[in-house]
């Protein structure tokens, strides 16, 4: 039986280098799969794109109004597909998760869907609550805060100081493409120095 897997860490836990590395190894084989993420990610437009300079056209774009297993079904006609690869999965809506779990399910095809689990602020995203709620396998991707310890929160940093309010989502722009003065960006960091910026403040 096919299964949907959440791989999940904070900011630079090497998610979407997992991922490319995941369709590489499927494809080294033969086997074909098709890579998806939310439209709302517009970083890197229609690519995922990793840290480490990687990049990957995707197969399709699910908007947020999307019904994530009909695109899969509009991209899998006439193809034996082995695999969905699903990148920034805690954009997509907890019905769209629920469409997920339908492809593995009820196509048989299995689905890995990478994402983070928190907001800024230590809230989860809806999508990665529904994931972490029905997926059949999670992993946890690892990374490391700046003092060394493991990085499980994801401070949101704005003119180069630690912000504790805003939007839930504000894409993470970095020096290309900022038309904003001051850019947005994100730092892996654990409890005791989330705490520690936030001035003891959890959510």
């Amino acid at each position: 039986m096919a299964k949907l897997y959440f791989r999940y860490g904070a900011m630079n836990s090497g998610k979407s280098t997992s991922l490319l590395q995941a369709a590489y190894n499927y494809e080294e084989r033969g086997q074909h799969v098709l890579l998806a993420k939310p439209a709302i990610d517009t970083k890197g437009a229609s690519e995922i794109s990793s840290r480490l300079g990687m990049t990957r056209e995707v197969d399709f774009l699910v908007g947020a109004d999307d019904d994530a297993r009909a695109l899969f079904a509009a991209h899998n006609r006439d193809r034996d597909i082995a695999c969905l690869l699903v990148d920034e999965a805690q954009f997509l809506t907890p019905a769209q998760i629920d469409d997920l779990f339908r492809i593995a399910i009820e196509d048989g095809i299995p689905v890995i869907a990478y994402g983070i689990r928190n907001d800024f602020l230590t809230h989860a995203f809806p999508g990665s609550a529904r994931l972490l709620a029905i997926s059949h396998s999670l992993e946890e991707l690892k990374t490391i805060c700046r003092c060394g310890r493991k990085a499980v929160f994801n401070g949101r940093v704005v003119g180069g100081r630690f912000v504790f309010d805003g939007d839930q989502v504000a894409i993470d722009e970095g020096a290309e493409g900022a038309i904003a003065p001051e850019v947005t960006t994100y730092e892996s960091l654990c409890g005791a120095c989330y705490l520690q910026e936030s001035g003891g403040r959890l959510g």
